[in-house]
C-alpha cells in the first residue's frame, strides 16, 4: 500500500487465498444462523455502540483514509460523516422490517407478511472513498439480520479492517462482519459461491456491468453502481458567485476522484460569460498533501491512474481549447507525488474522446449551448444518468430540469446531490445495474 503524496510503500495486506475465502463465507454462513434469530432492536444496539466508535475514532480514521487515499483531512472527515449518517439510521432499523396483516382474504383466512434476512452478502468497494461506501453497506445489511463479507479495494484496504475492529469492540459476535483482501480472483470467488446470497459493487461501467452479468448469471440478487459523467447546467439567472465557487468544488475536490463529481459544465446563453471567472477561480486551487490546510485537494491514488489522466488531457489539447493545464504539476517537497493540477477545458464537443470517457481526476469540460431545452437534449443523449444539477433562480427552470432529465440524482442550486440515508442512491442508465436501488 502506497502513500500516494509521497509515493512510498506504508503497508502490506496479504491478498485471501481460494481456502481463506472459503472459509470466511462458511464462517459468515454459520454466524448467520443465530444472527439472523437475534432481536432487531439488540442487532440495533450494536450499531449504535458503533455508531458512537466511529465518532471517538474520527481523527484515526481520517488520516488512515488519507494517507492512503491522498485527499484532504477535512475532505476525508467529510465522507466519514456520511458514512457514520448511515450507521445512525441503520439504529433505526426496526419500524422497517415489520410486516403486514390483512384478516380475512378469504373465509376464515389471514394473510401475514414477513420480511426476513437473505443470508451473506457481500460487498465490493471502490478506493476512492475507503470508509464511506463500506459504511453504506455493510450496516444496512448487517441490521436487517445479515452476515457481511466486505472486499475493499486493494488499492486502500487498511480502512477497511479499522472499521472492522471496530464493529467488534462494540459488541458484534465474531464472523457477522469479515474482511477479505484480493482483487479480481477474490471477487469471482464470492460472485460464484452458492453462498453469497446478495453483491452491493461501487466501481467502473466495465467492472460494474462484469460483476452485473456474472452474479446475476449464479442467480443472486445484485446492485451494480457504475461509472458516471455528470453535468451541471449553468443558467444566466444564477447566483453567479455561488454557481462558480460550487462548481470548481465540485469538479477537483478529491482530485475529481469522485463518481458523482461534476465533470462537465453546460454553459446556457450568456452565461457562457463567466468561463473566464471561472478559470480565475479554478487556478486559484491548487493540490498538496492532505495535512495542509493549503492544499484545495490531493494526488490521484496512483502513478497508473496519474499516467490515465495526463493521457486525456493530452488528448483533450487535441480536442479542444485547453484554458488551464495542469498535467506538469510539481509540488515542493513532494517529488514522488501522483499530482494533476486543476484542468479547463472549452469549446468540447460530445463526440471527443474527454467527452464520453470517464476522467477520474480534477478536469473540468465546458460546453456552450443556446436554451434549456438544448442543455436537456444533450445531458438526456449522455449514456450514464448518476448525477446533475442546475443553478437557477427561476422556479419553473428548476422544475422543467427536474421532470425531463433522465439522470437518477438532480440537485437543484446543490452541485453534489448524493441522497441523505434516507432516501436511495438512485442511478440511471449505465450508472447502475440493477433491480432496486
Amino acid at each position: 500500500i502506497f502513500n500516494p503524496a509521497i509515493g512510498e510503500k506504508i503497508a502490506e495486506v496479504e491478498l485471501a487465498s481460494k481456502a481463506t475465502v472459503e472459509m470466511a463465507i462458511k464462517s459468515s454462513e454459520k454466524a448467520f444462523q443465530k444472527w439472523s434469530k437475534t432481536t432487531p432492536i439488540n442487532r440495533a444496539r450494536i450499531l449504535a455502540k458503533f455508531k458512537d466508535l466511529l465518532i471517538q475514532n474520527m481523527n484515526d480514521l481520517a488520516v488512515m483514509v488519507s494517507e492512503q487515499h491522498g485527499k484532504t483531512i477535512a475532505d476525508a472527515k467529510g465522507s466519514i460523516q456520511r458514512g457514520i449518517e448511515v450507521v445512525e439510521y441503520a439504529t433505526g432499523i426496526t419500524d422497517s422490517l415489520k410486516g403486514d396483516h390483512s384478516a380475512n382474504v378469504g373465509t376464515n383466512v389471514d394473510s401475514h407478511t414477513l420480511r426476513q434476512p437473505l443470508g451473506v452478502c457481500a460487498g465490493i468497494t471502490p478506493f476512492n472513498f475507503p470508509a464511506m461506501i463500506p459504511l453504506w453497506m455493510f450496516p444496512m445489511a448487517i441490521a436487517c439480520g445479515n452476515t457481511f463479507i466486505l472486499k475493499p479495494s486493494e488499492q486502500d484496504p487498511m480502512t477497511a479492517n479499522k472499521l472492522a475492529e471496530l464493529f467488534l469492540e462494540a459488541g458484534a459476535p465474531d464472523n457477522v462482519l469479515q474482511v477479505i483482501h484480493g482483487g479480481k480472483d477474490q471477487v469471482d470467488m464470492l460472485l460464484k459461491h452458492p453462498d453469497i446470497k446478495a453483491i452491493s459493487f461501487v466501481g467502473s461501467v466495465s467492472v460494474g456491468q462484469y460483476i452485473y452479468k456474472t452474479g446475476t448469471e449464479y442467480l443472486k440478487r445484485v446492485q451494480s453502481f457504475a461509472g458516471a459523467k455528470n453535468h451541471m447546467v449553468i443558467m444566466p439567472d444564477a447566483n453567479k458567485a455561488k454557481t462558480i465557487d460550487s462548481l470548481v468544488g465540485s469538479s477537483v475536490g478529491a482530485a475529481g476522484q469522485r463518481c458523482m463529481a461534476i465533470s462537465v459544465a453546460v454553459f446556457v446563453g450568456s452565461s457562457k460569460e463567466w468561463i473566464e471567472d471561472l478559470k480565475k477561480e479554478m487556478e486559484m486551487v491548487k493540490p498538496g498533501p492532505w495535512d495542509s490546510e493549503e492544499s484545495g485537494f490531493g494526488p490521484l491514488i496512483s502513478p497508473q491512474a496519474k499516467d490515465r489522466v495526463l493521457k486525456l488531457i493530452e488528448k483533450g489539447k487535441e480536442e479542444a481549447k485547453c484554458l488551464i493545464d495542469g498535467s506538469k504539476c510539481d509540488i515542493e517537497g513532494f517529488p514522488n507525488g501522483n499530482w494533476v493540477g486543476t484542468t479547463l477545458f472549452t469549446k468540447v464537443k460530445t463526440d471527443s474522446e474527454i467527452y464520453k470517457t470517464e476522467i477520474f481526476g480534477p478536469v473540468l469540460l465546458c460546453i456552450e449551448v443556446e436554451t434549456l431545452e438544448d442543455a436537456i437534449e444533450l445531458i438526456n443523449a449522455n449514456p450514464y444518468g448518476n448525477g446533475t444539477s442546475i443553478f437557477t433562480a427561476s422556479g419553473r427552470s428548476a422544475r422543467k430540469y427536474r421532470h425531463e432529465i433522465e439522470v437518477g440524482q438532480v440537485g437543484i442550486n446543490v452541485p453534489i446531490p448524493v441522497p441523505m440515508p434516507f432516501f436511495s442512491f438512485t442511478g440511471w442508465k449505465q450508472s447502475f445495474y440493477g433491480d432496486l436501488h
